[in-house]
């Protein structure tokens, strides 16, 4: 056995040498004077080396005489016999041991984070949902207000995982009591997408509206179908200038008409999608609804419209600016706007903070919308013999043919614009006749 003095004062030599301290156990010096502890020891006819780590003199022999011990006596199994082992094998084992109890100690972790998920309350994976699951959506504001009215007063307080079918049911019945049956449709599908994220994020397994039917809630779908008639567009714009409404809201009346455009769409407009030179109309994809870029090609009727709202502002970046002119006014104020004026179709009182002329835009036809007036541009078109394909693409509808989407790409540009051309003739014949006379305009072949 070595003393401490003899390992000190070993000294370098050519090559490197060792010295024996305890059975199997060498101190190895190398020609440039580092010194290493080794155990050495024979094992199915090989010579094997392990590289001792411990810092001290103590801990080393200790180490080595651990590993003599597995040599000489072996290590006691569960049987109480003893079993020779290998020091390097042994080694080997307890450090796959070690990296097994590590990865089952991760997989843990994982599993009490995937359950905390799971904890969230409705509210909570709302939040969640919004921030992750409709960034991309131009209607989250929307979202949230139909949320916070209908679904998170009633279980927003309520762990996810203890949602069932019946709490959706309760907030479907609720609505449908209300007599709104198309928000039925809408918010149980909103709900849906929601839940079906929290499936997807492995928040629940599954998705307590999985078993609602739709077509099973809310009654019967209608596809609306009105179409202002050539009287009505006639009587529309004696009941405009009497309405109540500005000249803002007029002009968006008359330009839904012309153009075949979405309220939405209308209402973003910035003066810089506009070159009014030109008649040209560009609808950014980021307000259009399927994300497509669309240029309208103004008639002079269409354009006279901007024009007077151009007329009549006072300077903003927004053709149809807030009331604190932050940014463009919301997209369902023209929609209530018109509605409040027909109120009388549905026997109601005029609402509290709403226009009290609740007939001043009744219609021989009944209810009309701003949607109304893009379908009824686009019916005129139809009338005057438009293609339905030209028609298609001045209401920016995305082909549903594959094939024609990829390699038709002509863009009925000249086609375009005689369509929305002759529909604003057509309109300025019907607004300025008031005789009602209406005159026959040449066709598109």
């Amino acid at each position: 056995m070595l003393t401490q003095k003899q390992i000190d004062s070993a000294k370098p030599k050519a090559k490197e040498y060792t010295l024996g301290d305890i059975k199997r156990l060498y101190l190895r010096i190398r020609p440039d004077g580092s010194k290493s502890w080794q155990f050495v020891y024979q094992w199915d006819g090989a010579r094997v080396k392990i590289t001792l780590t411990a810092q001290t003199l103590a801990e080393v022999r200790t180490q080595a005489q651990r590993f003599n011990d597995w040599l000489d006596i072996g290590i006691k199994q569960p049987d109480g016999n003893y079993v020779k082992t290998s020091p390097k094998q042994k080694l080997k084992d307890d450090e796959l041991r070690i990296q097994a109890e590590q990865e089952a100690e991760r997989n843990r972790q994982i599993r009490e984070q995937l359950e905390a998920q799971s904890k969230l309350t409705v509210s909570q994976l709302f939040d969640r949902w919004e921030k992750l699951g409709l960034a991309d959506r131009k209607n989250t504001a929307e979202i949230r207000r139909m949320f916070n009215k209908d679904v998170l007063p009633t279980i927003g307080h309520l762990m996810v995982e203890d949602i069932r079918k019946g709490h959706i049911v309760q907030i479907i019945n609720d609505i449908q009591a209300r007599g709104v049956k198309r928000m039925v449709k809408l918010m149980l599908s909103q709900m849906r997408q929601m839940f079906r994220f929290a499936v997807d994020q492995d928040i629940i397994e599954n998705d307590p509206t999985a078993s609602i039917r739709k077509d099973k809630v809310g009654g019967r779908d209608t596809v609306r179908d009105r179409v202002l008639t050539d009287k009505e567009i006639q009587a529309l714009a004696n009941l405009l200038p009497n309405s109540g409404l500005s000249l803002y809201a007029q002009s968006a009346v008359w330009l839904m008409l012309s153009t075949c455009c979405r309220v939405g769409e209308l209402l973003a407009t910035e003066w810089s999608h506009l070159d009014l030179n030109a008649n040209i109309w560009t609808i950014p994809a980021e307000n259009a609804k399927n994300g497509k870029k669309h240029t309208v090609y103004l008639s002079d009727f269409a354009a006279s419209q901007f024009r007077l709202i151009q007329s009549i502002q006072q300077s903003s970046q927004w053709v149809f600016p807030n009331s604190r002119s932050t940014g463009a006014v919301c997209n369902k104020t023209l929609a209530k706007q018109i509605g409040d004026r027909q109120q009388a179709i549905r026997d109601r009182k005029p609402m509290s903070g709403r226009s009290k002329q609740t007939e001043a835009l009744v219609l021989a036809g009944g209810k009309w919308t701003p949607h109304d007036l893009r379908r009824t541009g686009a019916t005129i078109m139809g009338s005057l013999n438009v293609r339905p394909d030209v028609i298609e693409k001045c209401l920016n509808h995305i082909e549903q043919n594959k094939i024609i989407r990829v390699y038709q790409h002509q863009t009925l540009i000249p086609a375009q614009k005689e369509a929305w051309g002759l529909l604003g003739e057509r309109l300025e014949i019907l607004i300025g006749n008031k005789g009602y006379n209406v005159i026959t305009l040449s066709k598109i072949a």
